[in-house]
């Protein structure tokens, strides 16, 4: 089989953020820095209220299959609150701007798509945002990246998160291939699991010691390994 499309997961795939999956704990130190970002005053009732709605969309806690944007979300935060309801963009380029500050791109990245590039292969990203955040913000810690990247998707783009195979059923009928000439690369169970559902090469990205069988057709410890997996053409 010839390559003829590779797309990337992004958090830990292409960039690293340095902060845990589950951003739990983190909830109120954010919120915290937000009270004084602009001379809020948050009650300890808002905060349990800002907590309960961000833990039920909290995918690592509940979840879920079709994506929920970041207005339907914060929405619910500011209106059981008395935050400003004119604050809420602010608010949410802060939050989640909280927990990308320490974001870095794999040193790797820029040199492994471009090579890509200029072998014609077709480049795509296919990424769930954490809490509805705006490709404004996800993909802008790619920005070095998106001169390489054809198609830059989110789950914002498909209305799916992983492992739903929707997002790269969409993926592979933008670019009109067949899903039997993609491959995809992530360094989670879900992205090998999206693979396998929607009938794709997984490529899982393990940059640790740690053991991990996702069900992933081959595995590889960085970026640059990709090019042993193209050029034996699958």
């Amino acid at each position: 089989m010839r390559v003829k499309a590779i797309i990337f997961d992004i958090g830990q795939t292409l960039v690293e953020y340095p902060v845990p999956l589950n951003w739990s704990a983190l909830y109120r130190p954010a919120f915290k820095s937000i009270e004084k970002n602009y001379g809020l005053h948050i009650s300890e009732g808002e905060y349990m209220h800002i907590g309960e709605v961000l833990a039920k969309y909290n995918t690592r806690i509940n979840p879920r299959e079709k994506e929920v944007s970041s207005d339907i979300i914060f929405s619910e935060i500011i209106s059981g609150t008395e935050i400003p309801q004119e604050l809420t963009d602010a608010i949410k380029e802060d939050f989640y701007g909280y927990f990308r500050s320490d974001v870095r791109i794999y040193p790797e990245a820029e040199d492994v798509l471009a090579k890509i590039k200029s072998e014609k292969i077709i480049t795509g990203t296919l990424s769930d945002v954490a809490y509805g955040m705006d490709n404004e913000f996800a993909l802008s810690d790619i920005k070095p990246l998106l001169q390489y990247i054809d198609f830059p998707y989110t789950s914002n783009d498909t209305g799916y998160r992983k492992p739903s195979e929707k997002g790269l059923e969409m993926l592979a009928d933008k670019m009109n291939i067949s899903l039997l000439e993609m491959v995809f690369v992530g360094d989670e169970k879900k992205d090998m699991e999206c693979a396998k559902n929607a009938g794709v090469v997984a490529v899982l990205i393990n940059r640790t010691d740690e053991k991990r069988e996702y069900g992933q057709d081959f595995e590889i410890k960085n970026l640059r390994e990709l090019s042993t997996i193209i050029v034996a053409g699958i």
